[in-house]
């Protein structure tokens, strides 16, 4: 999914939530939805690309772009306000 129809389906969603048709539990789900699979699918230039921390702690199941497994570590620090190496935590390349 590129950028473009990514936009389009959080505006579709959106609509609905305005005009009754969705609640916000629904919504939620959709917008989630959509950026997950743009993530999954996104295809970024030089080099970047998405990773998911996987781990016993609040870095789990977070996803980042990143150009590097170690790239994608520091992010998730950063994400999260933590010193790095207070995580316990594996990057794994979508």
């Amino acid at each position: 999914m590129d950028r473009i129809s990514a936009l389009r389906n959080v505006e579709e969603a959106l609509r609905d939530f305005e005009s009754g048709e969705s609640d916000l539990a629904a919504t939620e789900r959709r917008v989630v939805t959509v950026l997950r699979t743009y993530a999954t699918d996104f295809e970024g230039e030089a080099g970047l690309a998405p990773y998911r921390a996987d781990g016993e702690n609040r870095a789990n199941g977070l996803v980042v772009v990143a150009e590097s497994a170690e790239d994608a570590r520091t992010r998730v620090y950063d994400l999260l306000d933590e010193t790095p190496g207070s995580l316990d935590f594996a990057v794994e390349r979508l």
